[in-house]
C-alpha cells in the first residue's frame, strides 16, 4: 500500500491534485485546507490508499495525525472517504475531538453533509478513539493546544527571525515527521527547527 509521496503538486483543484513522483503523476484525493497548503510545489502527502473491487483511491494529508483522523472516521456507519473529508475540512482536529467527547452535535452538523443522525453517530462510535494529541482533556488524554494558536506563536517566532514562509512551512513538515506534534512545548519546537534550520534540513 502507498502510504507516503515525496514529490511536486503539478495540478490542484477543490478537493484534488495531482503530485508528481519521479515522472509519475499520482492523483490524490485531500482536504481542502491541506490542498491549499500544499500550493504548487515539493511536498509530502502523506497516504491513506483504499482499495475496492473496482478503483484504487490515494487520499492525502499534510500531517500523519490528519491521515489518522481520516481513516478512525471511516470506522463510523455510513462515514466514507468524502464525508470524513468534509469533517476534517469543516473542522479543526481540536475542534472535532471536543465536539465528539462532548456529545456536542450541533457543532458536527455544521460540517456539510452531516446531518443529526450521523452526527449523533459519530458522538457515540467515535468517543475516545480519536488520536491522543489532540483529544480533549475531559476524556483523560494530555491537553490540547489549537493548532491554530500554536502555530500562529510558532510561526510569528520564525519570522522574526527572518526565515520565510516556504523555510517554515518545510520545517513545520520535518518536524512533524520526527514526532514533534504542533501541542508539542513550544519552545522545544522552536528549538528543534532552528537546527534543522540550521544545517538546511527543510
Amino acid at each position: 500500500m502507498i502510504a507516503l509521496l515525496r514529490g511536486t503538486v503539478v495540478q490542484r483543484e477543490s478537493g484534488r491534485a495531482v503530485v508528481d513522483v519521479n515522472g509519475v503523476g499520482y492523483e490524490v484525493f485531500a482536504p481542502n485546507r491541506a490542498i491549499e497548503a500544499w500550493g504548487l510545489g515539493e511536498v509530502i502527502v502523506h497516504v491513506s490508499t483504499q482499495v475496492r473491487e473496482d478503483a484504487i483511491t490515494l487520499y492525502g494529508f499534510a500531517t500523519p495525525l490528519d491521515r489518522q483522523a481520516f481513516q478512525v472516521l471511516m470506522s463510523v456507519s455510513g462515514v466514507g472517504p468524502k464525508l470524513a473529508l468534509a469533517c476534517l475540512d469543516g473542522l479543526a482536529l481540536g475542534d472535532l475531538a471536543l465536539a465528539i467527547e462532548k456529545d456536542d452535535v450541533t457543532t458536527l452538523s455544521r460540517v456539510p453533509g452531516v446531518g443529526k443522525k450521523t452526527a449523533q453517530r459519530l458522538a457515540l462510535e467515535l468517543k475516545g478513539k480519536l488520536p491522543a494529541s489532540f483529544v480533549p482533556p475531559s476524556s483523560g488524554s494530555a491537553q490540547v493546544v489549537p493548532k491554530a494558536s500554536s502555530d500562529s506563536t510558532f510561526v510569528g517566532a520564525l519570522e522574526k527571525l527572518g526565515y520565510t514562509a516556504t523555510e517554515i512551512a518545510g520545517v513545520q513538515r520535518k518536524l512533524l515527521e520526527r514526532g514533534v506534534a504542533v501541542d508539542a512545548p513550544i519552545g522545544e519546537r522552536i528549538r528543534q527547527a532552528l537546527a534543522l534550520l540550521y544545517r538546511g534540513d527543510r
